[in-house]
């Protein structure tokens, strides 16, 4: 079974930089992934989207944080990143890898897999 394990999380003061990553297990049982990214959610808010990432290396990110955002994929290891900068107080959020169209060496696919998701806090 196909699991996104997602690290880097943790306290961070307001202005500075943090870096996470979400790999997808079993790695070599995967053909490939069609779309790959980062969602987040706030206390007491709705799930939202950071960015995505697409096979072929399309982006789409929230304008809210474009600029601030950087995301990145390694598709030999089947694997996505997000740098992310001068954060914020309000960039506090549980950060959920999300991949979709996973399809495994035996063809098989899963239609959408998410990660358990990394806390980040961002406070002084």
């Amino acid at each position: 079974q196909v699991q996104l394990v997602e690290s880097g999380g943790g306290l961070v003061q307001p202005g500075e930089s943090l870096g996470l990553s979400c790999a997808a297990s079993a790695s070599a049982t995967i053909k490939s992934i069609d779309v790959i990214g980062w969602y987040r959610q706030a206390p007491g808010k709705e799930r939202e989207l950071v960015a995505e990432v697409s096979r072929s290396g399309r982006i789409n990110s929230a304008d809210s944080m474009a600029g601030r955002f950087t995301i990145s994929r390694d598709n030999s290891k089947n694997t996505v990143y997000l740098q992310m900068k001068s954060l914020k107080s309000e960039d506090t959020a549980v950060y959920y890898c999300n991949a979709r169209r996973v399809t495994l060496v035996t063809n098989y696919r899963y239609i959408e897999i998410w990660g358990q998701g990394t806390l980040v806090t961002v406070s002084s």
